[in-house]
């Protein structure tokens, strides 16, 4: 088989790159992974190696932060980093059959700068966002190049926008991303509602995403928890640890209760609210909801695919600001709410808290929000095997220019 160059841009890009890059590997190929930014863990994980020395920054990526993201960006360097990984790229594309980009179009100029075949997935880019997809200059222009062999969408609409667009077939396949949550695993204990916590994963930002939903979980009726029919699941990654989790919640009075007896996870408290840390159970957790409160990226997408119903949490960012929840609300649909205030003020974290209630009840009991729910679920995410049938799409591509 082939040797493929996974190319890609940012925290969910990478994951995409290596859930697809897990498929192509079971289909014969050799390959290997160039993050353009942070560590490509993803990568790591899925035993795909990395070229270079990696490196992690605050912000993420070059997105949608921030002004002060974009200024932290540059205070740690990382404009120039990302220009080293380029020429990086540039010296050693000539050793690959097929450069696989997940991303925007950062890595679509360096990927046509190389001269090389490209295959591309399109995971940040969405018809959604505006009815007609805006690609940024010279983006188009790449992807009408003959060197890009196969253009791969993220939903049925930019594949049908772009087709006419770029005058080429343009494929909606499926989104990688989406096949680990649509794999059916053992639920959550049951209980009458489950309310999921989803704070993000970087840090700092994810300690600051973690008290703004610790504050807005004080303002949630004491009827709703003193009769034990709610449960609250806080969906923690290994980043931020117990002890660094301890220091930090007890800055809002919230104390850590370790698990005794058959109650194994341990839980945040104050007073009668009781939050469940559950580490390693991210897809329970959002398999077993029934509404997710977030202030993430792709775990959002992910529950929406998911068919369920998500509140946002906007914070100050970098990432997971007002501007972002806005942008990710026309992405996503309209089984995505955010309550309205400014975000980390007191009005916001009540009205969330209030649409809280509201959100779970309807979550049960309204079957037009369900509907809904699932509607928008396989219109802007589809079905499960994507990162099969993507695979198998560049697999394909290969063949045929061989031929």
């Amino acid at each position: 088989m082939a040797k493929l160059l996974l190319l890609s841009n940012g925290h969910g890009e990478d994951l995409s790159g290596a859930l697809l890059g897990k498929t192509l590997l079971n289909l014969g190929h050799q390959l290997e992974a160039l993050p353009l930014v942070g560590h490509g863990h993803a990568y790591t994980e899925a035993g795909i190696k990395i070229l270079g020395q990696a490196k992690a920054f605050s912000t993420g990526g070059l997105g949608y932060t921030s002004l002060r993201g974009r200024l932290t960006e540059l205070l740690q360097g990382q404009v120039f980093y990302l220009l080293r990984r380029l020429g990086r790229l540039l010296q050693v594309a000539h050793h690959y059959d097929l450069l696989v980009v997940i991303g925007d179009v950062i890595p679509v100029m360096a990927a046509w700068l190389s001269c090389r075949p490209v295959a591309i997935y399109l995971v940040a880019y969405s018809s959604h966002y505006e009815g007609r997809l805006r690609l940024p200059w010279p983006c188009g222009s790449c992807l009408k190049s003959k060197r890009f062999l196969g253009v791969y969408s993220r939903d049925e609409l930019t594949a049908t926008d772009l087709t006419a667009q770029l005058q080429r077939p343009v494929s909606f396949l499926g989104n990688p991303f989406m096949d680990p949550v649509l794999t059916p695993q053992a639920r959550l204990p049951s209980c009458r509602y489950r309310l999921g916590l989803l704070p993000g994963s970087r840090l700092p930002e994810l300690e600051h995403n973690l008290l703004l939903l610790l504050a807005m979980v004080e303002y949630l009726p004491e009827q709703l928890l003193a009769r034990d029919e709610i449960s609250l699941d806080l969906a923690l990654v290994p980043a931020l640890d117990d002890s660094s989790l301890a220091q930090l919640v007890t800055q809002q009075g919230w104390q850590m209760q370790p698990g005794i007896g058959n109650a194994t996870h341990t839980k945040l408290v104050l007073g009668q609210r009781h939050i469940t840390l559950q580490r390693d159970c991210f897809i329970a957790v959002l398999q077993s909801s029934d509404l997710l409160i977030s202030m993430a990226g792709t775990a959002t997408e992910q529950a929406v695919g998911l068919a369920k119903p998500v509140l946002q949490l906007p914070g100050m960012g970098p990432q997971f600001t007002a501007a972002f929840a806005e942008a990710q609300r026309r992405l996503l649909g309209p089984t995505v709410f955010c309550a309205g205030g400014k975000p980390g003020e007191a009005l916001n974290l009540q009205n969330t808290a209030k649409l809280t209630v509201e959100l779970l009840k309807r979550s049960q009991t309204d079957p037009d929000l369900q509907q809904q729910c699932q509607k928008q679920g396989l219109q802007r995410l589809g079905v499960a095997g994507g990162g099969q049938r993507l695979a198998q799409a560049m697999t394909n591509l290969l063949t045929e220019r061989h031929q």
